[in-house]
């Protein structure tokens, strides 16, 4: 199947539109008309990822983040980004990555972020259409939905502020960095409010008002694999998930005897 194809279908579900201003979806290294019958599905693109995709002779990776943010001034070895093209290059890998897109449509990141937490009646939580919002079955104790997150989603780490409900239904979330949207979760009713990369000053404001919980980054966003699989599934083509695709963050934890 030609690469143009499998991007064809891609972004019939999350067209390139749809990102933000700042991102850089779409094409990163290859070309759409070469044919595809292998392709490494990842979050994150490391040396590491295109070392497996050589491994299993796959001709294409995609990933959710995409590895060039900024045009790279030379390509000769000495950043990652820069090792990462010549090995892609050099081994005739394409990289396409689709980000904010799947972001920020029905069945994207955050829809499918809130269906694996088991809420109910999900939108979108923006006018942009990043973040979802919407409600458990039934109401639950807020450190009993700390643990069903830590438990569903693996998460290696839970950072959260004081309960202001001791009950909470509604949720709101944002996989990846999306602590500019807490004034939204608060105006839209939200008892409890779940994205990464949250600052200290971020906690503070929220502190007494939402019940603010903060994971992993490459943890509340890595089934975007899933959602590539599920679109390249009726295609023909070959796909693997990665098995390098893996959160850069260690949480130190004391070995006990």
């Amino acid at each position: 199947m030609l690469l143009r194809e499998i991007i064809n279908s891609i972004e019939s579900v999350a067209p390139r539109s749809a990102q933000e201003e700042w991102d850089n979806s779409g094409m990163q290294v290859g070309d759409t008309e070469r044919d595809i019958t292998s392709v490494l599905l990842t979050t994150d693109i490391t040396e590491t990822v295109v070392s497996e995709a050589i491994t299993r002779d796959c001709q294409l990776i995609i990933s959710h983040h995409p590895l060039l943010f900024h045009g790279l001034k030379q390509v000769c070895g000495q950043t990652p980004q820069a090792r990462i093209v010549e090995m892609a290059i050099k081994n005739n890998i394409a990289i396409y990555s689709a980000h904010t897109n799947l972001d920020s449509v029905e069945g994207g990141i955050n829809t499918k972020l809130a269906e694996k937490l088991g809420l109910t009646d999900i939108r979108l939580l923006t006018e942009s259409g990043l973040g979802a919002i919407g409600q458990l079955t039934k109401p639950m104790n807020y450190l009993d939905f700390i643990e069903h997150i830590r438990d569903i989603l693996e998460s290696t780490y839970v950072r959260y502020t004081r309960p202001v409900k001791d009950q909470i239904q509604t949720v709101a979330l944002c996989g990846g960095s999306g602590a500019e949207f807490i004034e939204t979760a608060i105006e839209q009713g939200a008892d409890v409010y779940l994205t990464a990369d949250v600052k200290y000053h971020e906690f503070q404001d929220a502190d007494g008002r939402i019940g603010l919980i903060d994971i992993d980054h490459w943890i509340s966003e890595r089934h975007a694999r899933d959602i590539f699989a599920d679109i390249l599934a009726p295609l023909g083509v070959k796909t693997y998930i990665s098995k390098n695709d893996k959160t850069p963050i260690q949480v130190w934890q004391e070995q006990k005897n």
